[in-house]
């Protein structure tokens, strides 16, 4: 039986720069607890042209899970740029209340 993971890889095979496919694979990756492979597909989400924008939000959300708080916050707020950049009120919305919600924790 085929997993969705290896569904999700064999698509991306086909095409290779679908943004909603390398998110996804980010996300089963997260899941299987591989994070520094689901970070990097995450960071390259956060680099495209236009960035995406749910890439920072997960990547903080990530981030925090694992006590890297600092590294969360520099997500959100490059990503509440990004948000904003592209008229996305909701998502910097979102992003910014995740921020402040993580208060003054620390690394």
């Amino acid at each position: 039986m085929t997993t969705r993971r290896e569904k999700i890889e064999a698509m991306l095979a086909d095409d290779p720069t679908d943004t909603f496919l390398r998110y996804s694979l980010a996300m089963e990756l997260d899941n299987a607890d591989e994070h520094d492979a689901s970070l990097a597909k995450l960071d390259e989400l956060t680099k495209d042209d236009p960035p995406y924008v749910a890439a920072f939000f997960m990547a903080g959300q990530q981030l925090t899970k694992l006590g890297r708080i600092n590294d969360a916050r520099a997500y959100l707020r490059d990503g509440i740029e990004a948000a904003r950049a592209q008229g996305d009120a909701h998502a910097a919305g979102e992003m910014s209340e995740y921020l402040a919600a993580l208060g003054d924790l620390g690394e």
